[in-house]
């Protein structure tokens, strides 16, 4: 993370927003084979407010609910005690992992937490009526993390004619909603339904060099690139809430689940690193949850990345799955698993 710390400002929300766009536009191109996002978990301060919010604002539906405890789970996130309580809520064909630590309790979103904060990760939810969308976050009294909608200009050809609206859940984190014109994004986006909230197109997290980063995202774990993007001008300064904000966005994918767009600040270079102390009950923690076919070989290729272990390595689950949880250069989690679903 050294240079992470001295271009911090690089990874954060301005990023994703673009990388929604651009990740998304490239989602047209056939998913590789190989490793698949099953999921992507968040860290919440109650467990029953945050089903209910999601529920009530998106649709989200609960596929399942666990309290889980113990040497497992403590070696695996990395947290002791840990008592925890967890649900899985799925939206069109993609999944989040919502979890409450009930012990030890998690620190919130540090004073002043900008979008171009090494912490920031966000979701893009797809809609095909961006104000619709709107009206409806506003009735739900959404805090506004971008000024309002966003229409992406022809001077950003990948990203030109999607629409997006950064906002806060209840907890903090930074949503996104996107709308994608025809002949951009997943075809399955552009198919009539009846829900306005149609799933998740990808994850955007902020690194400091997309270079390294692609060495733990594409080599080690095994996701392929599928595009990339130089974004900047108004709209997404505005989109962003960052001055200037100048972004490298490169797309990767699985054979399945959401994007992961890496969002490097070209410019402004002034965020702040990721915290050292940082764990996963605290409620900035986002964690990427994959599902590979080799997890021991997995896990050399993550040793030989040279990034942070946060389990001591392969960790034996109770409900008799394996899994194991890293951090990238800069930061963000990733949870491994062998199992057909996340743990």
């Amino acid at each position: 993370m050294s240079r992470s710390r001295g271009r911090g400002g690089r990874w954060l929300l301005a990023a994703a927003t673009l990388a929604a766009f651009v990740g998304a536009a490239l989602a047209q191109q056939p998913a590789p084979a190989g490793p698949r996002v099953d999921s992507v978990g968040i860290t919440v301060a109650d467990l029953d407010a945050a089903i209910a919010w999601y529920g009530a604002v998106f649709g989200c539906r609960v596929e399942g609910e666990q309290e889980l405890d113990g040497a497992p789970i403590e070696a695996l996130q990395g947290v002791f005690p840990a008592r925890l309580r967890r649900a899985r809520l799925r939206l069109g064909r993609e999944a989040i992992e919502l979890t409450q630590y009930l012990a030890p309790a998690g620190r919130p979103f540090p004073a002043g937490f900008a979008s171009n904060d090494a912490i920031f990760q966000h979701i893009a939810i797809v809609t095909q009526d961006m104000p619709a969308a709107y009206a409806h976050l506003r009735r739900h009294r959404v805090r506004h993390a971008s000024s309002g909608p966003q229409r992406l200009p022809e001077s950003i050809p990948a990203a030109s004619g999607i629409e997006a609206f950064y906002f806060r859940d209840p907890d903090g984190h930074v949503l996104e909603v996107i709308a994608f014109p025809a002949g951009k994004g997943d075809p399955r986006w552009q198919q009539p339904q009846a829900a306005l909230f149609l799933g998740i197109d990808h994850t955007a997290i902020v690194v400091a060099d997309t270079d390294a980063s692609l060495r733990f995202w594409r080599d080690a774990v095994g996701l392929q690139v599928v595009g990339g993007s130089d974004n900047h001008g108004i709209e997404q300064e505005r989109l962003n809430a960052v001055r200037g904000a100048r972004l490298r966005i490169t797309t990767l994918r699985g054979s399945g689940g959401p994007g992961v767009e890496l969002l490097e600040y070209v410019a402004p270079g002034d965020g702040r690193p990721w915290p050292s102390d940082a764990q996963a009950s605290d409620l900035w923690h986002w964690q990427t949850q994959i599902v590979v076919t080799d997890l021991e070989q997995a896990l050399r290729a993550v040793q030989g990345a040279k990034v942070p272990l946060v389990s001591p390595g392969i960790v034996a689950l109770a409900d008799g799955g394996q899994a194991l949880l890293a951090r990238d250069g800069d930061g963000h989690a990733v949870q491994l698993s062998a199992a057909a679903t996340s743990r």
